[in-house]
């Protein structure tokens, strides 16, 4: 038994000498370096190349190194019919909520449009919003967006929250289901996508959701690129229905040079680091599920494959 680290950034050593800190017994290889593919059982990747998970005969788990596992359906070459795991990082969801609390409030007291002054050393003070002035939707009341929600709740936000199924949080007004969307919509001042990106959520920030929202609506994104139909949101940006957005993840990454995105003065970018996977939390996880699969006990964190997250 052996795990192979499948990723195309610069952390694969990082993930690699973790693994191997945390269990001394354990092999663990770079898929980048000469191993014996019939040693693995167990791949621990994030965004990998496609293809690269073939050729591992005795492979029993993908596990994905952060909460995200949309990519890996979308590798069509992948060896089906094996477990997929995910992480669920306590961390990973409390950075986000601070993420979004720092945009919403950013947004509320206008920092982005004063920094954008400061660069035409243009001096031009602007109404300000309260926390009490807006009411805040999260679409997707996973774990991320739960958190989210309630910890924005907390502050005395105006919250609300949008998802698949039915779901309760203290503090938080829920809706769920195709029925009762536009009216979680058209309440929304403050948009917040935290939906997994599967099939049927693809393409959901398009102009016929987000032309619900009423009138200077701001969007954030922080969920994946795939969510976002790039050209909508730009249209509406220029018809001043959105007031602007606040945007984490992108189609392609790093975000082409020539998308328009980054100079349109209504939208705010941050490099799809709104919340990192941390391994000294997350790699427990990974090794007691691959002491589980030499044991056969059922593995943690398991991804439901019809669902897509």
């Amino acid at each position: 038994m052996a795990i192979v680290v499948i990723r195309q950034d610069s952390k694969i050593e990082l993930w690699k000498y973790a693994l191997q800190n945390a269990d001394k017994t354990i092999k663990v290889y770079s898929y980048l370096e000469d191993h014996p593919k019939e040693d693995i059982t167990m791949a621990v990747i994030w965004k990998h190349p496609k293809g690269s998970l073939s050729g591992y005969p005795n492979l029993k788990c993908i596990a994905s190194a952060g909460a995200g596992v949309d990519y890996i359906f979308e590798d069509d070459t992948r060896p089906k019919n094996i477990p997929i795991t995910r992480i669920i990082d306590p961390y990973l969801a409390s950075d986000m909520s601070e993420h979004v609390l720092a945009v919403i409030l950013a947004h509320l007291k206008n920092l982005n449009a004063y920094k954008l002054d400061q660069v035409v050393n243009v001096w031009e003070p602007k109404d300000y919003l309260r926390i009490k002035d807006v009411t805040v939707g999260i679409l997707g009341l996973g774990e991320l967006g739960a958190l989210t929600a309630s910890d924005l709740s907390s502050y005395k936000f105006n919250v609300q929250g949008w998802s698949r199924s039915k779901k309760s949080i203290a503090g938080v007004q829920t809706f769920y289901g195709t029925e009762e969307q536009k009216e979680f919509l058209k309440s929304t001042d403050i948009l917040v996508c935290l939906l997994p990106l599967t099939p049927a959520t693809e393409g959901i920030l398009n102009k016929e959701l987000l032309s619900q929202l009423p009138k200077n609506a701001y969007v954030i994104n922080v969920a994946r690129g795939g969510h976002m139909v790039d050209d909508d949101l730009i249209a509406l940006l220029d018809l001043h229905h959105l007031s602007g957005a606040c945007l984490d993840v992108y189609h392609t990454e790093p975000l082409p040079k020539s998308h328009p995105f980054w100079n349109h003065n209504k939208v705010h970018m941050t490099p799809h680091y709104a919340s990192v996977s941390d391994t000294s939390s997350v790699i427990p996880q990974i090794v007691e599920n691959y002491k589980s699969l030499a044991t056969g006990e059922k593995l943690q964190n398991l991804v439901d494959s019809d669902k897509g997250y």
